[in-house]
């Protein structure tokens, strides 16, 4: 059957193969994971205040020799990440039994499902591949400012194995797969493609932490809000304020982005004079994680990627709400615009907490507590309940069929049919 792209989906060989790469996936990570990935050059920006991601990127890139070094003593996926993966299984299991316990159903009753629209159903899962799509390729636009040439399918390809990574691994350790698969030795090395995911992510925590911060003010809310999510004693009016907490955190992030960007010198000074007074190992520490980051805003040196990017990144946001309303009216809860807003603002705030496998818990218990400030109980465990288990489940199923879309696209994106550094120290690691 033709992909969800126009593409044919893999076939049985194409998906054992998946399988079998992201089975194999932690090994081939370690020598990626075992470098710093914020080393930057130490030397300042040019005059112009523009950092030069390729010349600071290219100072910390490991050689061919040095990654099969790295590579050279494989410890085993359970020696490396053992803690990592029961740690991600006892939040899972935390996560079930605070639910469970607190009358908030994992997979609700047959009930809750007779009321479902299956039409508005249908038309959430297309705007979700929308969603994807949108999210993966406006990565481009922080790319080119460092390989122009990098093509749409690669980056489609490595968007989507790392939605399903993030799915698999413990503890968001798939966060890894993006900036390891769009590497190339050359250009785009691995520090320079996680400045840009870095950038991403702290630019897209400010847009929807701002979007929340709207629509807690500006949408009606249940008065008094209930002293309880289901039966569990947690009052929902700490759920606004989680949410002004996070755009604050956002705003210091980019703040502090921006300042180490177009003013580097005066940013290290800054931190050395206050943190380092403290603490000297944790400011040089602290200072080149967000010079790491700050070098993803290349794109902002001109009008050519800044604007792009930016009315790509309102429309991915814009569309993630619009999915999350449909399904609200698909699911028979009296859902506007504005709530689908604040719902949405609300779980990508709560699923930065740690999770179980596949976020399971974080994202289930987010989502409730958003619509507990709108709904009443019965209408939150209801309908709402059917919600929460279909834009759950619907995700997950999606995340996993994109990546195999992805394999198909691009196989030689997955196996490292890469030139120069990468291709060298992939037959390594493989």
């Amino acid at each position: 059957m033709p992909g969800a792209s126009g593409v044919a989906g893999p076939g049985p060989d194409a998906t054992g193969r998946f399988l079998l790469y992201t089975r194999r996936l932690p090994s081939q990570l370690l020598s990626a994971t075992a470098l710093s990935p914020v080393s930057t050059s130490s030397e300042p920006p040019p005059a112009d205040g523009q950092a030069s991601i390729a010349t600071s990127s290219a100072s910390s890139a490991p050689s061919a020799s040095q990654e099969v070094e790295l590579a050279g003593a494989k410890p085993s996926f359970l020696r490396r990440h053992g803690l990592k993966t029961l740690i991600s299984i006892v939040i899972a299991v935390a996560f079930f039994v605070v639910l469970k316990r607190g009358g908030l159903p994992l997979l609700p009753k047959a009930e809750a499902f007779a009321q479902v629209h299956w039409g508005w159903y249908w038309l959430h899962v297309l705007l979700l591949v929308f969603v994807h799509l949108v999210r993966s390729m406006r990565w481009r636009h922080l790319l080119h400012p460092i390989a122009p040439d990098i093509s749409n399918r690669k980056v489609l390809t490595a968007s989507w194995v790392n939605f399903t990574a993030i799915l698999l691994l413990p503890l968001r350790a798939g966060e890894i797969v993006r900036p390891y698969l769009i590497r190339d030795g050359k250009k785009v090395t691995l520090s320079a493609a996680l400045g840009t995911m870095g950038a991403e992510r702290v630019i897209d925590g400010l847009v929807v932490t701002l979007v929340l911060a709207f629509a807690l003010g500006a949408v009606p809310r249940l008065d008094p809000l209930p002293q309880s999510v289901g039966d569990l004693k947690i009052p929902v009016a700490a759920i606004p304020a989680a949410g002004y907490i996070a755009l604050f955190v956002f705003i210091g992030a980019f703040i502090a982005m921006a300042v180490f960007y177009f003013a580097r010198d005066f940013a290290r000074r800054l931190v050395g004079a206050t943190i380092g007074r403290i603490h000297k190992p944790f400011s040089d520490r602290l200072t080149r994680i967000i010079e790491g980051i700050a070098s993803g805003l290349h794109f902002l040196a001109g009008p050519r990627h800044a604007i792009p990017f930016m009315g790509e990144t309102l429309a991915y946001w814009g569309l993630n709400a619009t999915m999350m309303w449909v399904l609200g009216i698909a699911c028979g809860l009296p859902m506007s615009f504005g709530i689908a807003c604040a719902v949405m603002g609300v779980l990508a705030v709560g699923i930065l907490v740690p999770a179980g496998p596949g976020l399971f818990g974080a994202f289930q218990a987010a989502t409730y507590g958003a619509l507990a400030m709108y709904f009443t109980p019965d209408r939150v465990i209801g309908a709402g309940g059917a919600y929460v288990f279909l834009l759950y489940s619907t995700q997950f199923v999606w995340s996993l069929i994109a990546a195999g879309i992805g394999f198909a696209l691009d196989p030689s994106t997955l196996r490292g049919d890469r030139s120069g550094t990468l291709s060298q120290s992939s037959r390594v690691v493989t």
